[in-house]
C-alpha cells in the first residue's frame, strides 16, 4: 500500500486540474429534463458488498442510512467468495433498499475476452431474473459498454465522471446519467455523445449509464489516505451548482462501526459525517432514488 500510495499522490498532483472536479463533465446530455419537483441535484447511493465482511456490515449500513433517511442500493457478487442469502436480500427491499449485480466472480477476469464475457454475462443474467435485479456493476470498475448489452438490464455503474486512480481511467466525463446504444457503444462514441432515451421509443435496445462522481471510499481513505469527508464534501458543492447528479459507491467491506479500525478499515463516522452533510446543507433540495428509481423517471422523459 506505501507504493501505492506514493504513486497515487503523484497522480493526484499530476491530474489536479480534472480530480476531483472535471469542469469540463458539468455538460448535461441532450434532452435533459432536470430533476423532479425542482429538486437540484439528484443524491444516488450505491455500494458494492466485496466479502464476508461486507455481508456481515449491511444490516449496520442499513440502519445508519435508514437513520439519516436515505435509500440505496446494494450490489452483490453472484458467484464471489460468499453467498448472499435470500433472506438479507428481501430483508433490504422490505426497508425500501435496492439489490444489484456486482461482476460475477468480482476476480478480475470478466473483461479478458469476448467469449469469456458472454459466456459469464449468460450466467450473470440468471442471477438478475433470479433477484429482479435492475442494474449493474463490474468489479474493479472495468468496462466495455459495446459488450455490456450482452446483460439484461436496464443500467450499468461501472463508469466515473473523472478517476485517474482507477485501473481503467478513462473517464466518462459527465455528472449526468446518459444513455448507452448498441450504434453509439459500438462506434465508441458512448462516452462522448450523451443523449437520453429517445421520446416515445418503447422497447429500443439500450441501457442507461449511471458513473460515479464522488470519489469511492476506498479511494479516499486507503490510496489517498484521507481522514475525513472533506474531498466528498467540496466536490458535492460544485455537483450542486451544477445541478448534477451526485452518485457515491461506499462498500461495507471497508467500514469499522464498532472499535478501532483495522488497516483494512476506516471509520464509518466519516461515511455518516457526509451524509449529515449533505441533510444539513441541502435539506429539501435534492432528490434520493434508489437507481432503478432514477432509471424509470428517466425512461418516462
Amino acid at each position: 500500500m506505501g507504493a501505492r500510495r506514493l504513486a497515487a499522490k503523484r497522480t493526484r498532483a499530476a491530474s489536479k486540474h480534472i480530480w476531483p472536479i472535471d469542469p469540463k463533465s458539468a455538460v448535461p446530455p441532450n434532452g435533459w429534463p432536470g430533476w423532479p419537483d425542482g429538486k437540484k441535484f439528484a443524491f444516488i447511493v450505491t455500494h458494492d458488498v466485496e466479502r464476508r465482511e461486507g455481508v456481515a456490515n449491511c444490516r449496520n449500513l442499513m440502519q445508519l442510512e435508514m437513520a439519516s433517511g436515505i435509500r440505496s442500493s446494494f450490489n452483490f457478487v453472484p458467484e464471489g467468495d460468499y453467498r448472499v442469502t435470500k433472506e438479507l436480500r428481501d430483508e433490504l427491499m422490505k426497508n425500501g433498499f435496492e439489490v444489484g449485480i456486482h461482476d460475477l466472480n468480482h476476480d478480475g477476469k470478466l473483461y479478458e475476452t469476448r467469449e469469456i464475457f458472454a459466456r459469464k454475462a449468460a450466467r450473470i443474467n440468471d442471477y438478475v431474473k433470479e433477484w429482479d435485479a435492475k442494474g449493474f456493476r463490474s468489479a474493479f470498475m472495468h468496462h466495455n459498454l459495446e459488450w455490456l448489452h450482452d446483460l439484461n438490464v436496464q443500467y450499468d455503474a461501472s463508469t466515473f465522471d473523472t478517476d485517474p486512480f482507477e485501473p481503467q481511467p478513462d473517464g466518462a466525463h459527465t455528472i449526468f446519467p446518459f444513455w448507452v446504444s448498441p450504434e453509439s457503444a459500438k462506434a465508441n462514441g458512448a462516452m462522448q455523445t450523451r443523449d437520453l432515451k429517445p421520446k416515445n421509443v418503447n422497447g429500443t435496445p439500450g441501457y442507461y449509464e449511471l458513473p460515479y462522481t464522488l470519489a469511492q471510499d476506498s479511494t479516499m481513505f486507503f490510496v489517498l489516505g484521507e481522514k475525513s469527508a472533506d474531498v466528498w464534501c467540496r466536490k458535492l458543492d460544485w455537483i450542486v451548482e451544477q445541478k448534477g447528479m451526485a452518485l457515491i459507491n461506499v462498500h461495507p467491506d471497508y467500514m469499522a462501526f464498532n472499535g478501532k479500525p483495522t488497516h483494512k478499515e476506516y471509520p464509518a463516522e466519516y461515511y455518516r459525517q457526509f451524509l449529515d452533510y449533505v441533510n444539513t446543507r441541502y435539506k429539501g433540495a435534492f432528490w434520493n432514488p434508489l437507481a432503478k428509481d432514477l432509471v424509470d423517471y428517466l425512461s418516462q422523459k
